[in-house]
């Protein structure tokens, strides 16, 4: 894996919690903010227009639609369900080059300035690590074996002085954290057979065998649960939530382990 890779929009795989493929990072965006408001939703729902045809409305929930605007043609499309929706509400979402050409404003969404929600996300070279792990319930990972991964994290608050976090201070945390799981043997805690003042012995009998194998400790990392790059995502939730300041409210970590795959993981933040 490249030292400094540039990652393109289209590289991204943006899936919610239902297991929906996303086209865009907005998308995911309203997916995550109707699950956090408990918002039940149709990714994709297919509506009859009046002369026949069919248009694909992004989002449907009880309360209504929403239509994210990304380009022309999405303009285009939310007119046409625009046009259909006699009896429910439309909302329209997107990048403001194409949402302002919307003359419905009412259809837009406002907020107040104060207090206000905002998010920000941060990727660099120094966020990613190297480790290796087992699987003992895939055949296929149930052997010793290590990946590359990099991490992005974003995160969600009350902003003040229209700032979230200083960049700086947040990329310090972030990297103390990813630091934590560099060259670390990853293992569920339930394959712990004993242990010393020094090392870890770990036994399973697994898809390939009886795995038997004596770690050092200070090369390890039991985790309550498989070592799945969900896991590894949540584990990385849990040891920032305590270092982010107070406004911040929620915390999401994307994980990917190597090209094109990996795992996406937002929790909110109790305090």
């Amino acid at each position: 894996m490249s030292s400094n890779p540039i990652i393109l929009d289209s590289d991204f795989r943006y899936i919610d919690k239902k297991g929906n493929l996303m086209k865009t990072r907005t998308e995911l965006t309203v997916a995550q903010m109707l699950s956090f408001l408990d918002i039940d939703y149709e990714y994709g729902y297919k509506m009859l227009l009046k002369n026949g045809n069919s248009v694909i409305v992004d989002f449907k929930t009880m309360k209504g639609l929403i239509e994210v605007i990304d380009n022309q043609e999405d303009i285009k499309k939310y007119n046409e369900i625009k046009e259909n929706a006699s009896e429910e509400k439309v909302m329209a979402i997107g990048h403001p080059k194409y949402a302002a050409q919307i003359k419905e404003l009412e259809d837009l969404v406002f907020y107040d300035k104060t207090p206000q929600t905002g998010s920000i996300f941060l990727e660099d070279p120094s966020f990613s690590f190297d480790y290796a792990h087992i699987l003992p319930l895939v055949e296929k990972c149930s052997i010793l074996h290590g990946h590359t991964s990099s991490v992005m994290v974003e995160l969600v608050g009350q902003m003040k002085d229209n700032l979230l976090v200083d960049f700086g201070i947040a990329k310090k945390i972030i990297k103390e954290v990813v630091t934590v799981f560099d060259h670390k043997f990853f293992i569920n805690r339930k394959y712990l057979k004993k242990e010393d003042d020094s090392h870890y012995q770990i036994q399973f009998d697994g898809p390939k065998g009886l795995f038997d194998i004596q770690v050092p400790k200070n090369t390890a990392y039991l985790l309550e649960g498989e070592a799945t790059v969900e896991n590894l995502s949540s584990e990385i939730i849990k040891l920032l939530a305590p270092k982010l300041p107070q406004n911040v409210e929620a915390v999401g970590v994307y994980i990917y382990e190597g090209y094109n795959k990996g795992s996406h993981i937002i929790a909110h933040i109790t305090r």
